[in-house]
C-alpha cells in the first residue's frame, strides 16, 4: 500500500513540475518585450514592446531617408538640396524584422529557441542606387549647367598657313566618386537621431571631371597636316554654265577630304556623292571619241587636276587612264578621265601622314591644294612628249546626190598621238630619279569623205562609254 501511495505522489509531483515548467516556458516565449540589451543600428530596444519597437524602427528609418543632403558646385555657384533617399540611399532592417517575427511564429519550443538565441546587435542594411539622382542630374542638366564640349579646329588661312583653335573641354559629374562621397557621408545607423534635433544637412562637394571632345588639338596635330605641299590649277576657258556647275560640284565633294596614311582616293565615290548632293547638269561629254551633249560634262577636269597634284607629290597612282581625245585644259599625257562603272581614277596616300585636299572653283579657274607632311627639299616635275603622231584614217561613204566622180569632205580628221610622261624627282635641287609613269594613246579621228557610187563597210562600233560625264540612258 505504501508503494502505491509513493507512486501516486511521484506521478503528481512530475505532473506538477511539468505543468509549472511549461507555464514558465509559456510565459517566457510570450513576453511582449524584446530581450534585454538588444539594439538596432545603435538604437537600444532591449525590453521594449515588440510592436512598439517595430513602429519606432519605421519612424527612424523614415528619418534616415529624409536626412537632408546638399550637393555644392563652385562654378557656377549653386546648391542642390535633396533627401538621402533622393540621393539614392535606402535603409532597412529586414534581418531584425524577421527575427522579431520568429518570436511570434511556430510552436512554443521554436519560439523559445528564437528568443534564447536572439542576437543583441543588429546592424542596419544600407543600399545605394544612383538612378534617381542620375535622372535629376541628367545629361541635359549637365549640358545646361556646364555647357557643351567644342572640338579643336584646323583653319587654313587665306595665305595657306595652318592655324589651330584649341578644343574646349567641359565638366561632367564623376559618378563613381560621388557615390563614394555619399556613402562616406550618409549615416549608417541611428546614432545621429538620438539628440532629438533636426539633423544637419550633409554637405558634399559635387565631384567633377573635365570631358574632352573627340577632336583635340593633340589629335589634329598627330594627323601630320603641317603645311601646303602642292598647288595645281587648270582654267575653265569658255566653259558653259552647266559645265562650270559640274566642275564646281565635283570640286565641292573633294574639298576638305582627309586621306589617312595608306588611304585611297576613289573618284567614283566622290562623283556618286556629288551627284547625290548637288546634281549634274547638261554639258558636252565624250562618247566614242567625240564631244556630244550629255550630263556631267566637265567632271574629269577635277580628276585631271587632282591627278597632277598627286603626281607632283610623288603619290602612288593606282588607277588612271587618259581621255580618248586630248583635252584643252592640260597638255597631253597629264589628264585622267572617268566613266561611271568603267573607268576610275584612284591613288594612294603614301606620305606616312594624313593628307588634306582642298579644291575650289574661283575666277574661272579650278585650284587643287594638298596639305600634309612632306620634305621641303624634295620636289617633282613632269615632262610629257609625243613619241608618235597617228595620221587620221580616211573613210569613204557613198552618196546618191553627188555627180559621178565627185566627192565631198563631211568631217575633217584629227591626228592621234602616243605620248610618254616622265616624272622627275629632285632632292636639294638635284635630279635623283627620272621615271616614265605613263604611255598614253589618243586615237586619231577619221576623215570622212562622201563620193558618188562608193560604198564601204561601217566601222565596228566600240561599246558606248560616257567619258567626262555620268551615264545617261538618253545617250547613244
Amino acid at each position: 500500500m505504501k508503494k502505491i501511495h509513493l507512486a501516486v505522489i511521484v506521478v503528481f509531483s512530475i505532473l506538477f513540475i511539468g505543468s509549472a515548467s511549461y507555464g514558465l516556458l509559456y510565459m517566457y516565449v510570450n513576453q511582449p518585450a524584446l530581450p534585454g540589451k538588444v539594439q538596432v543600428g545603435g538604437w537600444q530596444v532591449g525590453g521594449v514592446n515588440r510592436n512598439e519597437a517595430l513602429l519606432g524602427l519605421d519612424e527612424r528609418l523614415k528619418k534616415l531617408g529624409d536626412w537632408p543632403v546638399t550637393l555644392e558646385v563652385d562654378e557656377p555657384s549653386l546648391t542642390l538640396n535633396m533627401t538621402a533617399i533622393e540621393a539614392g540611399a535606402d535603409y532597412s532592417a529586414d534581418a531584425f524584422r524577421a527575427a522579431v517575427h520568429e518570436l511570434e511564429e511556430g510552436n512554443v519550443w521554436e519560439r523559445a529557441y528564437a528568443r534564447y538565441h536572439f542576437a543583441e546587435e543588429w546592424p542596419l542594411e544600407q543600399r545605394y542606387n544612383n538612378q534617381s539622382l542620375k535622372t535629376r542630374l541628367s545629361p541635359d542638366w549637365e549640358k545646361g549647367t556646364f555647357g557643351t564640349p567644342a572640338d579643336a579646329v584646323r583653319r587654313i588661312t587665306t595665305n595657306d598657313k595652318i592655324q589651330y583653335i584649341p578644343e574646349k573641354g567641359v565638366r561632367r559629374i564623376a559618378w563613381d566618386e560621388l557615390e563614394a562621397r555619399l556613402l562616406a557621408k550618409l549615416p549608417h545607423d541611428f546614432t545621429g537621431l538620438d539628440n532629438g534635433n533636426t539633423p544637419a544637412a550633409l554637405l558634399i562637394q559635387l565631384p567633377l571631371y573635365t570631358q574632352q571632345p573627340e577632336v583635340t588639338l593633340e589629335s589634329l596635330r598627330k594627323e601630320g597636316i603641317e603645311r601646303k605641299i602642292i598647288q595645281f590649277s587648270t582654267g575653265l576657258g569658255n566653259s558653259t554654265e552647266g559645265r562650270i556647275h559640274n566642275v564646281s560640284a565635283a570640286a565641292q565633294s573633294v574639298n576638305g577630304m582627309i586621306l589617312e596614311p595608306g588611304g585611297m582616293f576613289d573618284y567614283e565615290k566622290i562623283i556618286q556623292h556629288a551627284e547625290k548632293e548637288y546634281g549634274f547638269r547638261e554639258a558636252p561629254v565624250i562618247v566614242r571619241g567625240r564631244l556630244t551633249p550629255g550630263v556631267g560634262g566637265g567632271i574629269c577636269q577635277v580628276s585631271s587636276t587632282v591627278y597632277n597634284a598627286a603626281l607632283l607629290t610623288g603619290l602612288d597612282i593606282v588607277e588612271r587612264r587618259n581621255h580618248s581625245i586630248p583635252v584643252k585644259y592640260l597638255p597631253k599625257g597629264l589628264d585622267a578621265t572617268f566613266a561611271s562603272g568603267a573607268i576610275n581614277f584612284r591613288f594612294k596616300n603614301n606620305t606616312g601622314k594624313s593628307l588634306l585636299i582642298l579644291a575650289e572653283v574661283k575666277n574661272h579657274q579650278l585650284t587643287v591644294k594638298f596639305f600634309g607632311t612632306f620634305p621641303e627639299n624634295v620636289s617633282y616635275a613632269l615632262e610629257s612628249h609625243t613619241v608618235e603622231t597617228l595620221s587620221a584614217p580616211v573613210k569613204y561613204v557613198s552618196s546618191n546626190v553627188l555627180p559621178d566622180g565627185a566627192q565631198q569632205v563631211l568631217q575633217n580628221g584629227q591626228p592621234g598621238y602616243i605620248v610618254e610622261t616622265v616624272r622627275i624627282k629632285k632632292v636639294d635641287g638635284k635630279v635623283v630619279e627620272s621615271k616614265t609613269i605613263s604611255r598614253d594613246t589618243y586615237k586619231a579621228q577619221n576623215r570622212l569623205i562622201a563620193r558618188s557610187g562608193h560604198s564601204s563597210l561601217p566601222d565596228r562600233q566600240e561599246p558606248s562609254v560616257v567619258e567626262d560625264g555620268v551615264s545617261d540612258t538618253k545617250q547613244p
